[in-house]
């Protein structure tokens, strides 16, 4: 059985960090790794992939505000989220796609219970 968990959230202030992790069990292999962000009452977005090999896709909303990472080793994905504003405030999710490379924006498997990320001005 496949399990993603998240961690990392809480509260922050505008222009403040955190740091996500996911950690993945059960799961022998995963080819893509992604972030999504959700906010109430809309779709998840994508905000962040990064295949087994290090190659990484970032969504306009965060660029250069986040860095992805992902430790094959730990099977756990990171993110790192610098200068937050108000807007990110979201729930975010953890995502794990076995076969399917990140570029080929697949229909992610494996789905974690989300971590939720506050950020006042």
């Amino acid at each position: 059985q496949v399990e993603l968990v998240e961690s990392g959230g809480g509260s922050v202030q505008a222009g403040g960090s955190l740091r996500l992790s996911c950690s993945a069990s059960g799961l022998t292999y995963s080819t893509c790794m992604a972030w999504f962000r959700q906010y109430p009452g809309k779709e998840r977005e994508g905000v962040a992939s990064i295949d087994r090999d290090g190659s990484t896709i970032y969504a306009s909303s965060m660029k250069g505000r986040i860095t992805i990472s992902r430790d094959n080793a730990k099977k756990t994905l990171y993110l790192q989220m610098d200068s937050l504003k108000p807007e990110d405030t979201a729930m975010y999710y953890c995502a794990a796609e076995p076969l399917v490379t990140c570029g080929m924006a697949p229909l992610m498997q494996y789905w974690g219970q989300g971590t939720q990320v506050t950020v006042s001005s």
